[in-house]
């Protein structure tokens, strides 16, 4: 079984800095104490005609809804939290692309005890500045960065959760260091009958998946040529082992980046600069007799820059351009597709749930998008992207074509996709709403005539309530 070069090295590493940290708990300043309780109650609607996805046609419908309730208790510097999550759907049947993602039933998603105030290397490194470090042990959910390599996923109807230890340090200055190894919880309600009952199950941990990572963020890197100009350097560590009970591609991924972003503020330019690049080994497929390693050597790339314009609805119009790669040849011992794995996609290209056609894996997607947000109580955006293949001969992976034979072309199609939200004063509601349209390009038109599939205008609608207590 070949590892991902440097896995064990970095992992250790993780390990060894939460544990340490977890040791060096010192007196440490009080806070609130007692008992809080949290929440949210959502209901969403969904709407697509003209579908997209292999082997299916006409139009579909969905009612979701989640209900979450978060419980703390915190004792000088000690925090103890348990979430519950409860995640449904109703009106979908045998065609309608429900999974795992979207059904999970009265279950734990957060179960952990986080210790605050502890010493951190950040004092260290950077004795001038004040600095806060919580460790979290337990069942909990990860957001990082932009989190395009691990998020929480909060638009989903089911958020992702691990279980392991998260350090995260803060310093005055707002620069911030992460580290964390974790395994990902098996959402077990996956068969579409299970899924459409609103089956329980309840979850459990993968324990033959690790997940690690330390990433690091620096404020205001280059203030005397450029200022608010922020940069991260980030290395993430995929291990799994493929087994008889748990079959997988036995994936060993070593992926290593840096971001540089500035925020929107009127009257300035604004950037997002994010790469990565991902090295080690897996196998073709999840089969059991399936046992020979693909060297795997991937990119992904996203460059956005834009404006802000001084008006009162504070427009940001911004070109963008996403390249993950695609795998060129299936018969050459080598893997290049960049898959996204524990990363969020919304943000950067298209509503989802049961649309989102595009997803950073072999995908070429360049356009434009505006933003506003005129205050606090509400925002909006619009964005276009024409999207292709970033190898022709590679999956197209949401929609589950392949032409092996690359005879079909590239062009995915082009894309549009707006959402706008609402706030009440209190920021206890919120209204959310979107509507998606996917143009369908050559490469879609060629694969499904030859199944003999009408193809059209894909358009997808959503409306969104939410109630947070």
């Amino acid at each position: 079984m070949k590892k991902c070069l440097g896995f064990k090295y970095g992992a250790f590493f993780v390990v060894l800095f939460c544990i340490s940290s977890l040791c060096a708990i010192a007196p440490l300043t009080s806070h609130a104490q007692g008992f809080t309780v949290e929440g949210e109650i959502r209901g969403r609607y969904e709407n697509l005609d003209g579908q997209f996805r292999a082997g299916e046609e006409g139009s579909d419908e969905v009612l979701l809804f989640r209900t979450l309730l978060h419980g703390k208790y915190r004792y000088e510097n000690i925090t103890i939290g348990v979430e519950i999550q409860d995640s449904r759907s109703y009106w979908g049947d045998d065609s309608t692309p429900l999974s795992s993602s979207f059904v999970n039933t009265a279950d734990v998603l957060q179960a952990y005890v986080a210790f605050s105030g502890l010493p951190s290397l950040l004092s260290y490194v950077q004795p001038q500045t004040h600095s806060r470090h919580t460790l979290t042990v337990g069942r909990q959910t990860v957001s990082i960065g932009s989190k395009r390599q691990i998020e929480r996923v909060s638009y989903a109807n089911v958020i992702k959760s691990y279980t392991g230890i998260y350090s995260q340090t803060t310093t005055d200055s707002s620069n911030e260091l992460h580290a964390f190894y974790v395994v990902p919880i098996e959402r077990l309600v996956d068969d579409k009958d299970e899924v459409l009952s609103n089956h329980w199950q309840a979850d459990k941990e993968q324990w033959g998946r690790r997940i690690w990572g330390i990433h690091y963020r620096h404020a205001d890197t280059l203030p005397s040529l450029v200022s608010n100009l922020w940069t991260e350097a980030f290395v993430y560590g995929f291990d799994e082992q493929d087994r008889h009970h748990t079959p997988t591609p036995n994936r060993h991924y070593l992926t290593s980046g840096f971001r540089i972003f500035r925020k929107h503020k009127p009257q300035q330019w604004n950037l997002d600069i994010e790469a990565a690049h991902r090295q080690g080994s897996r196998h073709s497929s999840s089969d059991v007799i399936d046992n020979e390693d693909l060297a795997v050597s991937a990119n992904m790339l996203l460059f956005r820059v834009g404006y802000t314009f001084n008006h009162w609805l504070n427009p940001n119009l911004a070109f963008q351009h996403y390249y993950t790669s695609g795998d060129d040849n299936p018969n050459d011992n080598r893997y290049g597709q960049f898959e996204r794995l524990f990363g969020g996609r919304r943000t950067d290209l298209n509503n989802t749930s049961i649309h989102g056609p595009l997803t950073p894996a072999n995908l070429t997607a360049t356009g434009f998008r505006v933003e506003f947000r005129p205050n606090a109580n509400w925002d909006g955006r619009v964005h276009y992207s024409a999207a292709t293949l970033s190898s022709n001969t590679d999956s197209f992976v949401i929609g589950k074509y392949q032409d092996s034979s690359g005879q079909s072309g590239d062009d995915i199609g082009h894309t549009v996709d707006s959402r706008i939200r609402f706030w009440t004063e209190d920021k206890t509601w919120m209204f959310d709403a979107g509507f998606s349209l996917l143009f369908a390009g050559n490469y879609l038109e060629s694969l499904r005539a030859q199944e003999g599939l009408p193809t059209s205008t894909t358009r997808f609608g959503y409306v969104q309530l939410s109630y947070q207590f």
